[in-house]
């Protein structure tokens, strides 16, 4: 599968922003997509995860209540509604598939957009 990331920007604190991935090629039900995010010198971070076949949604701890996950199967796309956005969560934001499950380590994820950068201002 192949997936283009889209939809970062400068955003003032409090503000949002939605991130879109289009997947090139067949997310089969039994697949997980998800958003990961990297900021220089750190490891990527897990922040949200969607079973392709029934849409059950998962969180990292700080974007409980501020973020929204979303797929559309219809148009094999995946989204990621930012809300509240804070300065901490200024990183690269990275769409991935995983075929082996739901996993919040990157290293589970075989398919990688190329990221989107998202710039919180304070």
């Amino acid at each position: 599968v192949q997936l283009q990331a889209s939809g970062g920007g400068l955003v003032q604190a409090g503000g949002s922003l939605r991130l879109s991935c289009a997947a090139s090629g067949r997310v089969f039900s039994s697949h997980v997509m998800a958003w990961f995010r990297q900021t220089p010198g750190k490891e990527r971070e897990f922040v949200a995860a969607v079973r392709w076949g029934t849409g059950g949604t998962y969180y990292a701890d700080f974007v409980k209540g501020r973020f929204a996950i979303s797929r559309d199967k219809a148009e094999n796309a995946l989204y990621l509604q930012m809300n509240s956005l804070k300065p901490e969560d200024t990183a690269a934001y990275y769409c991935a598939t995983s075929r082996s499950g739901l996993d919040y380590s990157y290293t589970a994820y075989s398919d990688w957009g190329q990221g989107t950068l998202v710039t919180v201002s304070s």
